[in-house]
């Protein structure tokens, strides 16, 4: 089943249009009331605040056709982790590129198909490589949406030139052309996560590279919350939104659907239409449309459990009792039969104890109520324990 994506539904709509099956509104209808409220401690859940950068656009836009892609401007850097993990690595970025659009066109043979790499409702990615040997992806806007998607492209650059850490996709440039919408970026080899679930690259990830991965995503998650320049929240956290390295290190991408938190006093969230995709979007966003890091939250737990049983968030093609992969976990959970919620192309052994507590983060991060989630920096730290214990 492909992803759907939830776009622009008012906040006067007297119903939620998702644009799936009556499944998917079992999975946010039907589903919670069987989650026990897990109580998680609020200290230290709130996030870094300053100055709102949500319609901040870095440059003015180019009107000529052959004008130079625009590297973005060097960012603060993060203030280091007060914490025993540091979420902030430092990174040194690399020279700005400087192409033309006619550069661009050249290097991808006018985009052709067999330069492709994905495509989402942005537009396609292309793969190219530089004169000196580099590789980049280049995002480009269709042409037909160009209007429709000025916003999410502007939003994207705007964000992406706050941030800046290794788990999560870099911005090297972009073009915003009377004709053209590109944004460049790095080039990460290993594919989606998605697809290494699916077994398209070749091998099954063992359980210790699916938690390698996860803490890589939550690392990525902690540094928008709490590190980035301001509070970003990403709004589409999902598997086919996480790249690999050649080494399988996670890295966040699509950051289309992403907005400043909010930065006033004492206000633990915005109000904003409704973005994301269909079995990832947190139920009290969707019931309230108030967003905040604990959207994220959800989110990824709900990743979490996907990494582990290789299962999409809705299964449309499965029985009735295993259509919604939460619900189905949970009963399995309920009933202590870890083991059986694990991806059974994951030949090895891991134990009951490792399996229950990673499990318990997940069904509190998807807790239905923000409330009892913990936050992204408390998700990393539980994780690394667990992964210390693990190999221990």
């Amino acid at each position: 089943m492909k992803d759907k994506e939830i776009n622009n539904v008012g906040a006067g709509s007297g119903h939620f249009l998702m644009g799936v099956t009556d499944t998917v509104v079992m999975f946010y209808g039907y589903i919670f009331p069987c989650l026990d409220s897990r109580s998680v401690s609020e200290a230290g859940d709130s996030v870094r605040r300053g100055e709102s950068s949500s319609e901040h656009w870095p440059s003015s836009p180019s009107r000529f056709h052959d004008s130079p892609l625009r590297a973005p401007p060097s960012p603060l850097r993060a203030p280091l982790s007060p914490f025993r993990l540091n979420f902030s690595p430092q990174q040194s970025r690399r020279d700005p590129l400087n192409l033309t659009l006619s550069q661009i066109y050249k290097i991808t043979q006018n985009f052709s198909k067999d330069h492709i790499i994905g495509v989402g409702g942005f537009g396609s990615v292309y793969k190219a490589e530089l004169s000196n040997g580099r590789i980049v992806a280049i995002k480009r806007a269709k042409k037909e949406n160009f209007g429709a998607l000025q916003a999410e492209f502007r939003n994207e650059v705007a964000l992406l030139t706050q941030i800046e850490h290794k788990n999560l996709v870099q911005l090297l440039g972009y073009i915003d052309d009377a004709n053209e919408q590109l944004i460049i970026s790095e080039y990460v080899p290993n594919g989606t996560l998605r697809e290494h679930l699916d077994g398209e690259r070749g091998g099954i990830l063992k359980f210790s590279q699916r938690l390698g991965i996860a803490i890589d995503i939550a690392h990525g998650l902690t540094y928008l919350h709490n590190y980035a320049e301001n509070p970003i929240i990403h709004r589409d956290v999902k598997s086919s939104n996480i790249m690999l390295t050649t080494t399988l290190g996670g890295k966040v991408a699509d950051f289309g659907f992403a907005r400043t938190g909010s930065t006033k006093e004492g206000q633990s969230h915005v109000s904003t239409n409704i973005k994301g995709t269909a079995g990832y979007v947190d139920p009290e966003y969707l019931r309230t449309f108030h967003l905040s890091p604990k959207s994220d939250v959800f989110s990824f737990g709900i990743l979490l459990l996907e990494i582990l049983s290789g299962r999409r968030p809705v299964e449309i093609t499965r029985r009735k009792e295993e259509k919604i992969t939460i619900r189905w976990a949970f009963s399995k959970f309920d009933r202590g039969n870890y083991k059986e919620i694990l991806d059974p192309l994951m030949r090895e052994e891991v134990p009951d104890e490792v399996l229950k507590r990673i499990l318990s983060l997940a069904f509190q991060c998807a807790a239905p109520y923000r409330r009892d989630r913990p936050n992204m920096r408390e998700v990393c730290e539980q994780l690394w324990k667990i992964r210390k214990d693990y190999n221990a």
